[in-house]
């Protein structure tokens, strides 16, 4: 596997939890190397989880030069460990760099496409959408790739696909660290919502809509659990809108620590303004909580199937009078909750592991040219 980072040694901090699951269940039955191309600043190598991670090393420089190293090295420390049946690239640089350097030593290589690889968002500057270099390098991967693969329909229909064909593979999640327990009805009214704190995420329009939230329904808690990425300003705007006593930041928790969260909550909602899939969707269905979130990734799947509740991107209004809508009629609330727990126990870690075996097994028998 090749990624950007998320495994770090500790396997707590610092991760991606979703990504842990699948190694560990791949690493139990293959040999399973994971090549990490930006993460710590020297290079090293260690286990985790029944797989060898090996971390090459921060690569600084201009973009264009920069890319060209992390390339080459990849293709060295791929080359040294070899033979390999399969490269399986998670991510956009990771796509990138392993497409060029499957061709380039004849290893088949699988795609997964899970987060702005497809996207742009020029106003956050979010999305390899936007530059013509990226589009072109993510183009010249989906080419070379033997397959490709994406979490959601939303995703799969996306224009900057070009037409490729994709496996829609959900990526799941470990059910038993998200059990499903009974919870206490509101007042007060638990909302929570699991991401980093960064500007895909829209936290402005999330606090926009808990302050209407407030007035409309009195006394209700928002939980909001993620890494800042931005310095303060999520709780600078907060405090702007009167919402001191309202929103609770707790910062970073490891996935182990997250039951509690979603033990407590009454909706969980999702205020992004792109998602490929959304793991913390999953993870509150699991626990038996709704989401309302906007139309992109799983919300944009699940609304038909009465799995979600789905608003306009951007909308604060939509987004609150949908929340408040569910907190009135806890019947629905429970409705919602188990399609969506029942459609996210059918497409746990387990079966995701057992998706991506049969398509590595397919892949290792496509034949590779030669060449860069």
């Amino acid at each position: 596997m090749v990624v950007t980072g998320g495994v770090d040694r500790s396997g707590r901090e610092r991760v991606v939890p979703a990504l842990l699951w699948l190694i560990e269940r791949l690493a139990r039955r293959h040999d399973v190397h994971v090549f990490v191309l930006d993460y710590l600043r020297e290079p090293t190598s260690y286990p985790l989880l029944g797989a060898t991670v090996h971390d090459l090393g921060r690569v600084d420089g201009p973009p264009g030069l920069r890319r060209l190293r992390v390339r080459s090295r990849l293709r060295r420390a791929v080359a040294a460990r070899a033979p390999f049946d399969v490269l399986h690239a998670y991510w956009g640089m990771p796509a990138v760099a392993a497409a060029s350097v499957g061709r380039a030593l004849r290893i088949p290589v699988v795609l997964t496409l899970d987060s702005g690889e497809l996207v742009a968002l020029d106003d956050i500057g979010y999305g390899l959408q936007r530059r013509w270099i990226d589009r072109r390098a993510i183009a010249a991967a989906l080419r070379r790739a033997a397959r490709v693969t994406v979490a959601s329909r939303f995703m799969a229909a996306m224009p900057a696909l070009g037409g490729r064909p994709v496996d829609i593979v959900p990526i799941g999640v470990d059910a038993r660290l998200f059990p499903a327990v009974p919870r206490v009805e509101g007042p007060p009214w638990r909302l929570l919502r699991v991401a980093s704190l960064n500007r895909v995420k829209d936290y402005s329009t999330l606090l926009k809509a808990m302050a209407a939230i407030v007035r409309r329904v009195g006394s209700s808690q928002l939980d909001i659990v993620g890494e800042d990425t931005l310095a303060g300003a999520v709780q600078r705007d907060a405090h702007a809108l009167g919402l001191d006593g309202c929103v609770a930041f707790h910062g970073f928790q490891p996935a182990d620590a997250l039951g509690a969260f979603y033990a407590r909550a009454h909706v969980h909602v999702v205020s992004s303004r792109h998602e490929a899939a959304s793991v913390a969707m999953l993870e509150a269905a699991c626990a038996g909580v709704p989401t309302v979130g906007t139309a992109v990734g799983y919300a944009a799947d699940w609304a038909a199937e009465g799995r979600a509740v789905a608003v306009p991107v951007r909308d604060a209004d939509a987004l609150a009078l949908e929340v408040v809508r569910l907190i009135a009629d806890p019947e629905r609330r429970q409705r919602i909750a188990a399609r969506a727990r029942e459609w996210t126990l059918a497409h746990d870690a387990d079966w995701t592991a057992g998706q991506f075996e049969r398509i590595y097994a397919d892949a290792a028998h496509t034949s590779v040219g030669p060449g860069l």
